[in-house]
């Protein structure tokens, strides 16, 4: 009697075994088109460069063409907005930097999505640390030394960003409320002028990303004083970190990561991930980086996501303390 019952067990999970392989092969597998990566920035900027390296990998990998799409305009907004509202398919990817966790703190009013809970983190690919940079016209040598100048005549140093409530100007407050220091903020509109006019004397410092200041750092135009991040730059090897120089704890790091629609499939994140770990641990691409004042970085899924969501919080905080608004 019991062998009757065995064939039945084994023709029943035969069938069924045959009714899951046919059941996953009508299930289309990713990717089956072109994916397209948004970037909220031109062509030709440090996210742009990160963004089509990454496609290039990605395409690659994968099999098929992967385009980058340039959607500049109101801080990063158009491009987030464009990933948000797409649908949750993994064909639409965001390749967003830090400015994206500024955007609750300066313009929640006015979009249409939540900047954390609309998207899926995937990873981040690079990470550019801030550096403090002066003017050659300073006197200062190290950081100490600058602090010092900078208290003995409080709101008189200045310093300059690329406009109020960008990346520069928060690290830039940050530093100084840790330090309980006065500077007078001078903002632009980019970040190419602030470097022009921290080397010709017309402002005194910059926090600014290594990338935008690297190679000026390097031929002697600008005094490098601090690198706000948990260690030292390879690039600058030479350079203390905040903390070595008596500034514990600060840091500023500038990140460039990959974003998806909330809603996509785990299957699509897992690859995605996967692809972004190949990325980063390929040498050329580590050399590319490093060229551009940028490491390589893998921080994924819930751990960049936490990232995200303390770093809104604390700009949250930071804009509301300086009464900021977007402009």
């Amino acid at each position: 009697m019991k062998t009757p019952h065995l064939s039945v067990c084994l023709v029943a999970a035969s069938l069924l075994s045959i009714a899951s392989a046919t059941a996953w092969a009508q299930v289309p597998t990713w990717p089956s088109k072109p994916v397209r990566i948004v970037v909220g920035f031109s062509a030709g900027g440090p996210t742009d460069v990160v963004a089509r390296a990454f496609a290039e990998h990605l395409s690659r990998t994968v099999g098929q063409s992967v385009i980058v799409e340039n959607k500049p305009g109101a801080n990063t907004i158009l491009a987030a907005e464009a990933v948000a509202s797409a649908p949750p398919d993994g064909y639409t990817l965001l390749l967003a930097a830090t400015n994206h966790t500024m955007i609750p703190a300066l313009y929640s009013a006015r979009v249409k999505f939540d900047a954390i809970r609309s998207f899926a983190p995937v990873c981040t690919l690079a990470v550019s640390p801030t550096v403090l940079v002066t003017s050659p016209a300073v006197t200062a040598k190290n950081l100490s030394t600058f602090m010092q100048q900078v208290r003995e005549a409080p709101g008189k140093r200045s310093y300059g960003t690329p406009g109020t409530g960008s990346s520069g100007h928060f690290a830039s407050e940050q530093f100084l409320r840790m330090t309980g220091l006065s500077m007078n903020h001078i903002p632009y509109k980019g970040a190419a002028q602030v470097v022009t006019d921290v080397m010709g004397g017309q402002l005194d410092s910059s926090f600014a990303t290594l990338g935008s200041v690297l190679p000026q750092v390097q031929a002697g135009k600008l005094n490098a004083l601090a690198v706000a991040a948990p260690r030292r730059s390879a690039l600058l090897p030479n350079v203390p970190t905040f903390t070595e120089s008596g500034v514990k704890g600060y840091s500023a790091d500038a990140w460039y990561g990959l974003l998806a629609p909330v809603g996509t499939p785990i299957a699509v994140l897992n690859a995605l991930e996967k692809v972004a770990g190949q990325f980063t641990d390929q040498p050329a691409i580590v050399a590319k980086l490093q060229g551009l004042g940028m490491e390589p970085q893998h921080i994924c899924r819930d751990a960049f996501g936490g990232d995200m969501d303390r770093d809104a919080k604390a700009y949250i905080k930071l804009a509301r303390e300086l009464e900021l608004k977007a402009e």
